[in-house]
């Protein structure tokens, strides 16, 4: 028998906005997609031109749908930066020139007429992988997502711990090694200086400039830009004797973070995503348990701590802006 579709009172929008694109899905109360639709943001139209786009991707995920505004009870939007969600405002966005205190809740809220709440794009996506992804069925989750840069989310007793100034999260940026390399928040020693995928290749690209062999280094004499995560992880699994060096040390450096932040929280789990660790997947994380729990100031049952790649990739972000539209909608009822 084909599974009831879901009324339209139980759906609601969920977006995942970023510097190149805008990705909108409608999704149900069970978290299934219903529709989808993605637009490149066009970040250089401005504010004005962003929302419209926004708007428009909306519309079309809809359609696709087969249902109208109407039917939609309300919005999440995944935004990058610092963001306050009680107003709806994104301080400032990576990416998205010219977005100062942008009102960006009550901007689709009036085009729209649908109900929109705003949070942090990686703390949404962290909702998402405690909701519908490798999260469920804890309590205590702590996400770590490893791409160009590296963020995070903090799930406690089920809630989103988003911080008295709205910055809880930023693991990326707690500091791993004293005096390390140089972050682009300014600060040395970062985890992001380290082990994110900019610093894996900028650690590559010195090594190649400074005489060492690799099958990467065209690529690397090309620009880092050009060098993905998928190029990576299959230079990786080649056995090219560089990357793995510097890959190594990404993961012993995210072994320390992880131990830190459990001897801080002693979550359940801490969720590995990112475009990194998708590429690369479980072989990359296996070393990094046994370095984290080597770290632990309780070992006896560091087991106890799940240490485990994502499961939703992309869709974490909109699935996760789609429990943030449901929250609000509870926090209005």
């Amino acid at each position: 028998m084909a599974k009831k579709k879901s009324l339209p009172g139980d759906v609601v929008v969920g977006i995942d906005l970023g510097g190149t694109k805008i990705l909108a899905a409608v999704i149900d109360d069970q978290g299934r997609i219903l529709g989808q639709a993605k637009r490149k943001t066009k970040a250089e139209a401005g504010v004005e031109g962003v929302v419209a786009r926004i708007v428009e991707t909306v519309d079309e995920a809809v359609a696709n749908a087969k249902l109208t505004r109407k039917d939609v009870r309300a919005i999440g939007i995944g935004a990058p930066g610092p963001v306050n969600t009680e107003t709806g405002t994104v301080a400032t966005a990576p990416n998205l020139p010219g977005w100062s205190n942008v009102p960006l809740g009550e901007l689709i809220q009036a085009q729209t007429g649908i109900p929109t709440a705003i949070g942090n794009d990686v703390n949404v996506a962290a909702l998402g992988e405690f909701t519908y992804g490798a999260g469920r069925g804890t309590s205590d989750m702590i996400s770590l997502f490893v791409g160009t840069g590296i963020g995070g989310g903090i799930i406690l007793n089920g809630q989103l711990r988003v911080g008295a100034r709205g910055a809880a999260g930023e693991v990326g940026h707690m500091v791993v090694l004293a005096d390390g390399p140089y972050c682009g928040c300014g600060n040395r020693g970062c985890i992001e200086a380290l082990a994110s995928r900019t610093a894996i290749v900028e650690s590559l690209q010195r090594a190649v400039a400074a005489g060492r062999q690799s099958s990467l280094a065209e690529l690397l004499n090309q620009g880092g830009s050009r060098l993905s995560s998928n190029a990576l992880a299959e230079a990786w699994r080649a056995g090219d004797a560089l990357t793995v060096e510097v890959l190594g040390r990404a993961q012993y450096y995210l072994g320390l973070h992880i131990a830190n932040i459990v001897n801080l929280l002693d979550p359940e789990a801490i969720v590995l995503g990112g475009g990194v660790i998708e590429a690369l997947g479980e072989a990359f994380v296996a070393p990094i348990r046994p370095i984290a729990y080597q770290h632990f100031l309780q070992r006896y049952d560091a087991d106890r701590v799940a240490i485990i790649v994502s499961q939703l990739g992309d869709n974490a972000g909109i699935l996760g802006a789609a429990v943030l539209a449901r929250q609000r909608l509870r926090a209005v009822a």
